[in-house]
Parts: C-alpha cells; sequence; structure tokens
C-alpha cells in the first residue's frame, strides 16, 4: 500500500518525490520535520503508529520532501533566498502537491487535513491558513512557526506572505478570511525538553484574533519535542479529526 511518485518541479528547480501509505480514506498530507524527506515519516514510525488508521481505509496519508525547511536550518543559505524559497515551497504544496492528491483519490474537490511536527507543523497550519480552499483542518504538533529568526533581522514580502504569525493580523475581511473561520486548528506541544510552548499559543493567540476556530493541547513534561511525542499524539488527532 506504499507508493512513490517522482517529478521534476519547476517551481523549485529540482527533482521532488511524494510518498502514498494507504489505499482509501480521509486524505492526510504528512509534512517531514525541516531537513527531512518524503520517507523521514516512516522512518521515524510514525506512519507505524498511524498504521491501524490507514490498514482500515480510514485515511490515505501523503508526504513530500522538506524542501524549504531544509533551507532554512542548513548553513551558507541566503536570508533572501529562504524566504523565496518558502513561498516558492508553498506553491509547490498548492500548484503540484495537492492537484496530486486529488488525482490520486479521484475526487477533484477532495479537501485535505495537513499536519505536522516541528518545521513539519508550520507548514502544515501555513497551508491551512493559506489555502482554506484546500485544507479542512490542521494538526501542529510542537510547532516552530516564527522562523524570522533565521533571516538575520531582514524582513522580506515572500516570507511576509509565506508565515501565518505575520500577515495574520493584517488579514481583512474577506472570503480567504470567512472560509478559514469554517476551519480548525489543534495545536499541540510536549511539555519537556527541547520544546517552546510559547510558540503555539503565539500561533493560537494569532487564529483567535480573528476568530479562527483553535485549540491548544499541551502534553506533560514526561514527552519531549521528539519523535515519540508525536507518535503518541498523532493517532489521537487523527482518529478524531479524519
Amino acid at each position: 500500500m506504499k507508493e512513490m511518485s517522482d517529478w521534476y518541479s519547476a517551481r523549485l528547480e529540482r527533482e521532488v518525490r511524494m510518498v502514498r501509505w494507504g489505499h482509501y480514506g480521509t486524505p492526510v498530507l504528512l509534512f517531514p520535520t525541516a531537513g527531512g524527506d518524503a520517507e523521514e515519516v516512516e522512518r521515524f514510525h510514525l506512519i507505524g503508529a498511524i498504521w491501524p488508521l490507514i490498514e482500515s481505509g480510514r485515511i490515505k496519508v501523503y508526504s513530500c520532501d522538506s524542501v524549504a525547511g531544509r533551507a532554512w536550518i542548513e548553513d551558507g543559505h541566503a536570508p533572501l533566498y529562504r524566504a523565496r524559497l518558502q513561498n516558492a515551497y508553498d506553491s509547490f504544496i498548492y500548484r503540484e502537491v495537492v492537484p496530486a492528491i486529488r488525482a490520486d483519490c479521484k475526487q477533484a474537490d477532495i479537501e485535505i487535513v495537513s499536519a505536522g511536527a516541528s518545521i513539519g507543523a508550520f507548514n502544515a497550519v501555513a497551508s491551512l491558513c493559506r489555502h482554506p480552499d484546500v485544507f479542512r483542518c490542521a494538526i501542529g504538533m510542537s510547532g516552530t512557526y516564527d522562523l524570522q529568526e533565521w533571516l538575520q533581522g531582514q524582513f522580506f514580502e515572500d516570507f511576509y506572505f509565506s508565515s501565518p504569525l505575520h500577515y495574520l493580523p493584517n488579514l481583512g475581511e474577506s472570503p480567504q478570511l470567512d472560509m478559514l473561520r469554517r476551519r480548525f486548528v489543534l495545536l499541540a506541544y510536549a511539555g519537556g525538553r527541547w520544546e517552546s510552548p510559547e510558540e503555539s499559543w503565539r500561533m493560537a493567540r494569532a487564529l483567535g484574533d480573528k476568530s479562527v476556530p483553535n485549540r491548544v493541547d499541551p502534553w506533560g513534561p514526561e514527552w519531549d519535542h521528539d519523535w515519540p511525542a508525536w507518535r503518541a499524539m498523532l493517532p489521537v488527532y487523527l482518529d478524531d479529526l479524519a
């Protein structure tokens, strides 16, 4: 029940890969962490953790390479390049990955659940906020929602429109905001090491100030910012939301 698709993305100027697990059910786009590829979620047993939902036909899971996420954490990239690549990555998701998922599901308007951990959570939430016409809910686990520290004090339009924390406060009444208010964002964080709970609360405040339904779900101090926590979290939330 695993299939891989490879193609050249002119938007990203590189070969990309998307992997699918499952045969039927609600489509879930599961973003890797910052440096991850399309199969990272399988190597770190996140697919195994949600396998009962996949095997029973409740969900089909897709993942693609974390092209922009890798650029944020790798040394040697100019801030402008990072900002532009993040914006191009959003376009790649909306214009290439989403149509590929819908074609695979054989339903041109099927709505997608987005999910991810760390910078993957940023991509999951950012995708829903920018494209509520496609994504119906987002699950962000241990999210890193403010990437501005990697811009070395600079600020760019490409980054602004890619970052919900920055553009949501200025988003006026519009069809996008109307639809976003009919969506839902789940923000979970661990209470242990390497975690930044305030990132989730900031994201929740930005959403709440625009009347976008959301919930912050704290987990206990025995859970660190690491794969064991996300393997525990994701089956619970997908069982409820998908």
